[in-house]
């Protein structure tokens, strides 16, 4: 598990994890995740980054911060962020709903952002997902499924996000839980669901302004996210690598440490070559 510490941020707490030397490498997640969803891979980047990961405003152990919830609003508290750790420019890696942050982030704010890295996200809003993910959206039933059933969706998302046969170590299973469970957390994270599936249209409009050296990381048997999420976004980015990591599932993070840390420390080494 990594080593924590709580920030106070106009008198908001926020949970914030840094390890390691380096270009700042900023690791956003999605849900039902918090910080820790980057513990196996982290020690594996520390000696090439000062690697920092945070639970976003309004879920794991951070307070919500007023405002939106949709990917931009995201972007903003992560300038924000940068801004009061005094970090001008960072490599940025978001997974799930950490991805379409990053990506806002990248079309917003182009001088703060030295690389990106995009795994295993819903980044075009009309391209394939997996058939329950789409029902969901339709529907809105993963709103109601949030509020009224958080375990069903846990599990669900345990079973679905990791290879057969694998599980989560107690530790990390209650850290996500601990958070999930709280009605206050899945409250915003039913407001982030509403306000992704409503900008997503809008944040695809912005990928081709995106400059920064991208990697599309992705998972072979995403079991939602289909590698034709990834190469419809790699039709409309101007500098952008993708790359599928073979056998790997949703949380290839957990299950394949060693192996997404090798691809995020060559491509950061190729994007700060000069062209």
């Amino acid at each position: 598990m990594l080593t924590a510490k709580l920030e106070l941020h106009a008198g908001r707490r926020l949970r914030v994890a840094r390890e390691g030397n380096g270009p700042p490498l900023v690791l956003l997640h999605g849900y039902p995740d918090t910080l820790q969803i980057w513990s196996r891979l982290v020690p594996h980047l520390t000696g090439f980054f000062e690697v920092i990961a945070f639970d976003w405003p309004g879920m794991g152990q951070s307070t919500e911060w007023p405002g939106g919830a949709s990917p931009f609003h995201m972007a903003d508290r992560l300038l924000t962020l940068l801004d009061v750790w005094k970090i001008d420019t960072a490599i940025i890696a978001g997974i799930d709903m950490g991805g379409q942050p990053a990506l806002a982030f990248a079309a917003r704010y182009p001088k703060r952002i030295r690389s990106l890295v995009v795994m295993n996200s819903l980044v075009q809003w009309d391209a394939e997902t997996s058939k329950e993910i789409a029902i969901l959206r339709r529907f809105g039933w993963n709103r109601f499924a949030l509020r009224y059933f958080p375990r069903l969706v846990f599990r669900r998302a345990i079973s679905t996000f990791l290879p057969a046969g694998e599980a989560l170590d107690e530790s990390l299973r209650s850290d996500m839980w601990d958070s999930f469970s709280m009605p206050g957390v899945r409250d915003f994270i039913v407001r982030m669901c509403a306000a992704y599936q409503g900008t997503l249209p809008l944040l695809a409009k912005t990928y081709d302004s995106i400059h920064a050296p991208t990697l599309l990381l992705w998972a072979e048997h995403d079991r939602h996210f289909p590698q034709v999420q990834a190469q419809a976004l790699r039709r409309v980015l101007r500098n952008v690598q993708l790359e599928i990591l073979p056998g790997a599932e949703h949380w290839m993070p957990l299950s394949m440490p060693e192996m997404v840390a090798a691809r995020i420390i060559a491509f950061a080494g190729q994007a700060e070559q000069p062209a």
